[in-house]
């Protein structure tokens, strides 16, 4: 028996419109033709798919059983031909994705899924790095895909940011800052500031100095060499430090961690912007598709709409 999805199409459209004309003009080919397609597979099939009078068209039991499979059948044919041209082009459908530990709550999570609904038959291999060493494991040819804070450009590496928001501060519940509904960037000319060091994300570090300097001071900073993100924000809760941080990063640790608040920063915000990477010499169509889903998240999440107040 063979039965074509060309067919199937065919098929669905007149289950759905119930009407060989509308489906017709919806399918742009010829009415008559439609209901030869649709008189050969119901003789393939060796049932009646329709019931056809002057009035109405109105489908059989079969062919409510056909209208109700038929659209997992040509899904998993569509999903199943996408693989084979993956697998004949001699791409790999596993994707090596490096992501900043700042990436690893709602962004990462909200990415992974969007490729899953997408790409069902990609499989993402997520690697937690620091943003500078990922365009060297780009280059490397360690990586596919990277997800950086605020990279710096390197040659052969291409990049386009997939989120912008402001920079938010997370402190203590018994720091001195605690009560203030906001925190402008003067009331840190005091303060102890948690970091990273500026080798794991020059660009994003340097940010934050340059607006301490804006507002007239330098800023102490207390760093630790590649520090476990759950250590630093355990520190926070003896109160005499803040940490900053991306906002979406923020929120999340302070509704995870116990004795910790956010605040926004303000006068001025700090920008911090999460950028996509990629082997620029790379055509991979795997890779592409992995670009054009990440674009769709952030346009359906409005990642790039952030203000900056």
């Amino acid at each position: 028996m063979d039965i074509s999805p060309r067919v199937l199409r065919y098929f669905m459209a007149v289950a759905e419109e119930l009407h060989f004309g509308r489906a017709a003009t919806r399918l742009y080919i010829a009415q008559p033709s439609l209901s030869h397609q649709i008189r050969k597979l119901e003789e393939t099939l060796g049932t009646p798919l329709f019931v056809r009078s002057n009035r109405r068209v109105q489908l059989t039991a079969a062919g409510r059983t056909l209208a109700r499979e038929a659209p997992t059948a040509l899904a998993a044919l569509e999903q199943a031909i996408q693989l084979t041209r993956l697998a004949g082009s001699g791409i790999a459908t596993t994707i090596r994705l490096g992501y900043t530990p700042v990436t690893g709550f709602d962004m990462l999570t909200t990415l992974l899924n969007a490729l899953h609904d997408d790409h069902p038959g990609l499989t993402v291999d997520a690697r937690e790095l620091f943003s500078a060493e990922i365009p060297e494991r780009l280059c490397a040819g360690d990586l596919d895909i990277g997800l950086a804070l605020s990279p710096q450009p390197i040659d052969g590496v291409g990049g386009e940011i997939l989120r912008k928001e402001p920079v938010s501060a997370l402190l203590g519940t018994r720091h001195r800052l605690a009560a203030a509904p906001t925190i402008p960037v003067t009331a840190l000319r005091d303060e102890t500031l948690l970091l990273f060091p500026r080798r794991l994300a020059p660009a994003y570090y340097d940010g934050i100095i340059a607006a301490c300097h804006e507002a007239g001071f330098s800023p102490e900073i207390r760093a630790f060499e590649e520090p476990p993100v759950n250590a630093m924000l355990a520190r926070l809760s003896s109160g005499r430090e803040v940490s900053l941080a991306p906002a979406s990063f923020a929120e999340h640790a302070a509704k995870a961690g116990t004795g910790i608040l956010l605040r926004d920063v303000v006068d001025p915000p700090i920008p911090a912007e999460l950028s996509m990477l990629w082997p620029a010499n790379d055509p991979s169509p795997a890779i592409a598709s992995v670009l054009a889903t990440a674009r769709r998240c952030a346009e359906r999440n409005g990642w790039l709409r952030h203000p900056l107040t």
